[in-house]
């Protein structure tokens, strides 16, 4: 094999290492559920609490009906001193919000958030999505040192309230208040919830009446401590995609519990203004207003499930200074919804960087070109899959020109094949001389034989970018579009294998990754002519396929289409140029090339040798 085939060769191979380790590192093992007809998502004891300060016990005591005992008092006493040992007890209240987008409770015990529950979203197997699941004991609380030394987080404690409802529905632009008080000796703290109608976020006013002498430290915390429960099939893809963050100076802070025995944990200073904790689809923020945090803790835990399921769980803090009067009275933004780009990017908070839309480098692309592209035509096309057909022959388009010169080089090289085996035989003793040889072969004819490696190459970034946009964009979420394809956002098998393909994980055929295969099969049957090369005819589909099984059909499909498209054109131009005549390039049109110096240097070598 002559030195250009080799690099021909060399370049095809080194595209499908370079696609197999990005596919291998991007693509997800699919999880079956359980057999009992729930996924291996379970949820972590809600009773666990984040240690954001100097680790002592914190109480969690359960809602006490009866009159305390003095031995029970004593207790109280102790682990949350005399400040905050008569909030221990009361009854809980339940309050209902429901609003066009989601249905919460909210409870007297911790003035907490005890269930969220998304109106638009249905997990994998349409049951109601519940960010925060009624049962585990609510979140979004308060946590400090008190000055008697003890470690006080308010998610156990009984507030009061003056709400006489239990059930509010909004509509249109209503909003409604609820006023939470925890009395504490002299002082009080007021927690005010406002909810509106029409957004997934709401406010949080915090009041402080003389606190000043029972918050020590100069600091409490606003905490979220049990992240989110996952909503989808596989949990170890959701769990990819599952991080804490922190915002400050414009930079984003994130970690990523995604070793088991490992804790994560991000202890930050400076002035931050949101944390965040998601999950692949739906994300929970802690924003503040006009006064800013001090800083941002966030903690993660690597949690195994049943049938080798993981979880993901992050608390995440904001640190907010208390030291003067003007602290005594703050306001938040909690956001508690689905990660959908143009909503989070509509916020002007810089909380679009929780949304993963790729490498930094080609976050422009799919950001400024394949969302809006994609939401424009949806506008008019609801079949998110006809989408993304679309889509694929405007790119087809776009490429056009270079894709043309691509096919015109490879059709070229075909005819130059009996040429090449004349000068093969010629100078099968002389390799540098025939290399020479085929140099100027190609030079003369004006052949690029490294063209078809191009439009594959310019296709990475086109790949990754749509990866990006098909896995983590919630509008594809779910949305089928014909036959076995009933989502677009993940692989869609038509065979589960009885076994498991070792190092690639691979149980189960996707048909759109099939399809694809074939299509390049097609394509490298058309296009390679040399049967020094006959090997790459099935090689690189049979590559592909294997990448490709476990990535969402929805890129499958798009690459499918591009293929069936490319087929097309290389017919047509075969058509125009079968029985065109091979000629050379003119010498006063010849312009210096790389293939000239490297025909030059393997000139010289042969005069050398």
């Amino acid at each position: 094999m002559n030195q250009m085939d080799r690099q021909t060769t060399l370049g095809f191979i080194l595209i499908a290492v370079v696609l197999m380790v990005w596919m291998w590192w991007s693509a997800p093992k699919q999880v079956p559920p359980s057999k009992t007809g729930t996924t291996s998502l379970a949820t972590t004891d809600s009773s666990k609490q984040i240690q954001l300060l100097p680790k002592q016990s914190v109480n969690t005591e359960k809602n006490i009906q009866a009159r305390p005992t003095s031995a029970t008092t004593a207790a109280l006493q102790d682990s949350l001193g005399k400040f905050f040992s008569g909030a221990a007890v009361g009854n809980e209240r339940t309050i209902t919000i429901e609003t066009d987008h989601y249905i919460a409770e909210v409870s007297t015990r911790g003035g907490v958030i005890k269930k969220w529950e998304l109106k638009k979203y249905k997990t994998w197997n349409q049951s109601p999505v519940e960010l925060v699941p009624s049962g585990k004991g609510g979140d979004f609380s308060l946590l400090f040192t008190s000055s008697d030394g003890k470690l006080i987080d308010t998610k156990s404690l009984y507030f009061q309230t003056s709400t006489p409802a239990t059930y509010i529905h909004l509509s249109g632009d209503n909003e409604y208040k609820i006023d939470f008080t925890l009395n504490a000796g002299p002082g009080r703290i007021v927690k005010t919830l406002i909810f509106k109608n029409g957004t997934y976020t709401f406010d949080a006013d915090f009041q402080f009446d003389n606190m000043e002498s029972i918050i020590a430290n100069y600091e409490y915390q606003l905490v979220w401590e049990d992240g989110l429960q996952y909503a989808e099939y596989n949990s170890l893809e959701e769990s990819r995609y599952s991080k804490a963050y922190s915002y400050a100076g414009g930079e984003v802070t994130e970690i990523d519990a995604s070793s088991q025995g490992e804790t994560p944990t991000s202890n930050t200073n400076g002035t931050t203004e949101w944390v965040a904790s998601t999950t692949k689809y739906f994300g929970v923020a802690l924003l503040t207003h006009n006064k800013k945090a001090d800083g941002a803790y966030l903690e993660g835990e690597h949690i195994s499930e049943p049938n080798n399921g993981v979880v993901k769980r992050y608390s995440i803090a904001l640190k907010m200074p208390f030291q003067n009067a003007s602290d005594r009275n703050v306001s938040f933004t909690v956001f508690l919804g689905p990660l959908d780009f143009k909503l989070i990017k509509g916020m002007n908070r810089g909380l679009d960087n929780i949304i993963s839309l790729g490498w930094s480098w080609l976050r422009p692309i799919t950001e400024y070109v394949f969302i809006p592209l994609f939401r424009f035509l949806h506008s008019f096309i609801s079949n998110f899959g006809i989408v993304i057909i679309v889509f694929s022959i405007i790119v087809k388009v776009a490429l056009n020109p270079l894709t043309k010169t691509s096919m015109k080089s490879m059709k070229k090289m075909q005819s130059l094949q009996p040429m090449m085996e004349e000068i093969r035989a010629k100078y099968k003793d002389e390799p540098a001389k025939m290399n020479e040889q085929v140099m100027k072969l190609y030079r003369d004819y004006g052949v690029n034989p490294a063209g078809g490696c191009l439009p594959m190459l310019l296709q990475m970034p086109i790949l990754y970018a749509l990866y990006a946009v098909f896995t983590n964009s919630i509008e594809l979420r779910q949305a089928g579009f014909m036959w076995w394809i009933t989502d677009l956002s993940t692989p869609d098998p038509i065979v589960q294998l009885p076994f498991t393909i070792p190092f690639i994980g691979m149980h189960q055929i996707s048909g759109l990754a099939l399809l694809m295969a074939v299509t390049m099969f097609i394509q490298q049957k058309m296009t390679v002519k040399d049967p020094r090369q006959k090997a790459m005819v099935w090689m690189m589909p049979v590559m592909m396929m294997l990448i490709f099984n476990n990535l969402p059909s929805g890129l499958n499909l798009y690459y499918f289409v591009f293929n069936v498209l490319s087929i097309g054109q290389q017919l047509l131009i075969n058509k125009q140029h079968d029985k065109e005549p091979m000629q050379k390039v003119p010498q006063k049109k010849r312009k210096t090339s790389l293939m000239d110096a490297l025909s030059r240097n393997l000139a010289e070598k042969s005069k050398r040798k």
